[in-house]
């Protein structure tokens, strides 16, 4: 996934600050020998091991990729959500997508809306939303960058609980994530698009992730926080990603009529997935390769 990523960076010409020298995972228990992390969390947080990855800089990669959508022709159109879909009965026939004003139709569509617009995809009931928190300090000197074990400035992710992931970003600030807020239930709720960083179960999460930060290792102890954000995430129970064909059975049958797929359910792992699965979504819709087994919703 990751070379093809890179190959889909480098076709479309995006630029997003990619650097892949591997990623380290850190638990309390099997400890590599000479880990340059030893931090009091728990007991001690420790690298067990280093994995393929890396880390880009996500604006640079989203507002790239728009870049290059619509040098190839695409239109982009922000805050038109899609309120209904209508799908037909024969894979021939067009789509119409229904927006807060006005209709589109499409002959063929690709549901990415991970874990916003359930409804609208289909994977309500069938996959578990969150939104997932994040928060950012001020830069640390380049002597305390060190003194903490992160010299070889890879970024990190806890294999056991309470979970914690962070990066390293170029001007020694650093990205800490942790934290899970559940979408109200019930319709009337509005769903997870209603859940705000400023609300009140974010602000407590945050002032956790504060002190668990500060209480990891003396670099730390003064850390200033000075963004917070939260982003949608969405699970499902066997943690592989929804990448189906989404729509009206066919006249005559129970197959679906493929001119529509349903990607999504990411569970975190979506910054590189993302892009390389929707290339594959491309070709599915152009009849070049089918979709995975994996990824059906249900059998």
């Amino acid at each position: 996934m990751l070379a093809g990523f890179q190959k889909i960076l480098a076709t479309l010409r995006v630029h997003c600050s990619l650097k892949l020298a591997g990623a380290w995972e850190i638990a309390r228990h099997g400890a590599i020998e000479s880990s340059p992390i030893a931090w009091s969390d728990s007991g001690t947080l420790r690298v067990t091991k280093e994995i393929p990855g890396g880390s880009l800089d996500p604006g640079q990669l989203v507002s790239g990729l728009g870049r290059a959508a619509e040098r190839l022709g695409a239109q982009i159109f922000e805050r038109r959500p899609v309120r209904r879909i209508h799908l037909p009965k024969r894979a021939s026939e067009p789509a119409e997508l229904v927006l807060a004003r006005g209709r589109v139709r499409a002959r063929q569509v690709l549901l990415a809306t991970n874990a916003l617009s359930l409804a609208v995809s289909g994977m309500a009931g069938h996959t578990e939303p969150r939104l997932t928190l994040a928060a950012m300090t001020a830069p640390i000197p380049d002597s305390e960058v060190a003194a903490a074990g992160l010299a070889e400035r890879k970024p990190f992710y806890t294999a056991d609980l309470p979970y914690l992931w962070g990066r390293l970003r170029d001007d020694n600030s650093i990205v800490w994530g942790a934290g899970l807020v559940a979408a109200p239930r019930g319709r009337a709720a509005g769903g997870l698009e209603r859940v705000t960083v400023g609300s009140s179960e974010p602000r407590r999460l945050f002032a956790l992730l504060h002190r668990r930060i500060r209480g990891l290792h003396p670099a730390f102890a003064r850390a200033r926080f000075t963004h917070h954000w939260g982003g949608p995430i969405l699970f499902r129970a066997n943690w592989a990603p929804v990448f189906e064909w989404h729509g009206a059975p066919r006249e005559g049958g129970g197959a679906k009529a493929r001119n529509a797929i349903v990607l999504g359910a990411y569970a975190g792992h979506g910054v590189a997935l993302s892009s390389y699965l929707a290339a594959w979504a491309v070709e599915a819709l152009l009849g070049r390769r089918e979709l995975p087994a994996w990824g059906r919703l249900r059998d």
